[in-house]
């Protein structure tokens, strides 16, 4: 998701995978796959770079498609919705006649010799 909404800030530009691991601080073997993946689901368009710095290879790029941009426009609202709606555990009062609950205690391990 942290992809998606990183590409969804600017979503006509195209991004270098390496630029996006250093941005997130992903390492390319987790960047690169999730890339592909949503590459083959459709979120995702990619391209060779058309002029490559001297003496370097092309690199790939990426940007969202319109499907990417809805996807990631409807993650965002989910993700917004859920956040707004949940209640922390320890925010929300014990039922009438139910102890709160603590944490147990864990018993102390026995010393050899002691």
């Amino acid at each position: 998701m942290a992809v998606l909404r990183t590409l969804a800030e600017d979503p006509g530009r195209w991004r270098y995978g390496y630029d996006l691991c250093a941005e997130l601080g992903i390492q390319a073997g987790s960047m690169y796959p999730i890339l592909m993946r949503l590459a083959d689901r459709g979120l995702l368009e990619t391209s060779w770079e058309a002029e490559p710095a001297l003496g370097k290879p092309p690199r790939h790029l990426y940007r969202l498609t319109g499907d990417g941009r809805a996807y990631a426009a409807s993650a965002a609202d989910t993700a917004a919705t859920a956040a707004a709606t949940a209640v922390p555990a320890s925010a929300a009062p014990p039922a009438p006649g139910v102890p709160p609950v603590r944490a147990a205690a864990r018993p102390r391990p026995r010393l050899e010799g002691a």
